[in-house]
């Protein structure tokens, strides 16, 4: 009889217990990030097949650098006075008008587009003007030509900068001035743009003033910077 009621007690007991479920948040979570494993794995991919088309194009295409370089220069006015409220060569007024030619060459399978570049004449490192290119784009297998014009409207120059540029006017007929520019520019392939490559140009050039004319030109690149 004992017995009988502890078995029953211990059924009923029994009975009595809640009963649990596993909960349906730890499957969302795996399955959410079973989704991002998937994604993160997809673009992966998809950047390393991009990757790999455009090392493939970079490498059929072989693109060079970059060929602008100071064609002609056209004196077209050269004014130098002295000062006449100061002391004799103590200082002088310059004025020039000089037209660049500037020759783009394109030995590239692609076509390269330019940006605006701008170049300063420099008297004895002292900047007397500035002109601008605009930007422009080149086809491939193509030869450009650009034009800008320099003016620099009565810029003063003291004491021997001044005295040196009357000299090398009047004695010698012969005055160095020096272009100095940066072309940027970038390649197109297949409507995508490669990173900006900079070249900077250095020209010497040497003009008469009696005879308004180019002398001498000597041009070269200073640099090439990404």
């Amino acid at each position: 009889m004992t017995s009988t009621l502890t078995q029953n007690n211990i059924n009923g007991n029994h009975h009595h217990h809640p009963q649990y479920y596993p909960s349906h948040s730890s499957s969302s979570k795996a399955s959410i990030k079973g989704c991002c494993c998937c994604l993160f794995l997809l673009f992966s991919f998809l950047l390393l097949l991009i990757l790999a088309i455009i090392l493939v194009i970079v490498l059929a295409v072989k693109p060079k650098k970059p060929q602008f370089d100071l064609q002609q220069v056209g004196v077209q006015y050269v004014g130098i006075t002295p000062n006449p409220a100061a002391i004799a060569t103590s200082s002088a007024s310059v004025s020039l008008n000089i037209r660049m030619v500037f020759t783009a060459f394109n030995d590239n399978k692609v076509g390269i587009k330019y940006g605006q570049s701008r170049f300063t004449i420099m008297y004895r490192g002292i900047p007397l003007g500035r002109g601008t290119v605009p930007g422009f784009y080149q086809p491939a297998h193509s030869v450009k030509r650009v034009e800008t014009t320099i003016v620099v409207d009565r810029v003063n120059l003291l004491q021997a900068d001044a005295a040196d540029l009357i000299r090398d006017a009047t004695l010698n007929d012969r005055v160095e001035l020096r272009v100095l520019g940066d072309v940027g520019a970038k390649i197109r392939i297949l409507g995508l743009t490669s990173p900006g490559v900079q070249v900077s140009v250095d020209c010497a050039i040497v003009i008469s003033p009696r005879k308004q004319a180019l002398t001498y030109k000597q041009c070269g690149f200073d640099g090439l910077s990404v």
